[in-house]
């Protein structure tokens, strides 16, 4: 780990993903032309990439995809299986007992 994962900077974040794109490229036994051409991307854009000098979304999402690690960007927004209104809902019984008992009301008396 590179740094503390709770406050991480914009760069540092730029840097940790560029050090998993390169540690997954090596594993893949890719070099860094081969996987721009995998990703249909420039090879400045994975050398900007793995150094964490900027890069665009498309361009990270076209090289993950290339390395076959869609599972990163599935664990960005994993799929709602459970909905908070269910969750609030399921703790309350369905009918709730009456607390109080409401009053009539009298009957507006007319104006003379």
């Amino acid at each position: 780990m590179l740094f503390d994962n709770t406050r991480r900077t914009t760069d540092e974040w730029e840097t940790v993903i560029g050090a998993e794109v390169r540690a997954g490229r090596i594993a893949a036994d890719l070099d860094q032309a081969a996987l721009a051409k995998r990703a249909d991307v420039s090879l400045g854009a994975v050398r900007n990439l793995e150094a964490g000098s900027g890069s665009t979304l498309k361009t990270v999402v076209r090289v993950v995809r290339a390395l076959g690690r869609v599972e990163w960007l599935e664990s960005l927004a994993p799929p709602i299986t459970i909905s908070p209104l269910d969750m609030l809902s399921s703790r309350r019984p369905a009918t709730r007992p009456r607390q109080r008992v409401s009053r009539r009301r009298a009957a507006p008396i007319p104006e003379t």
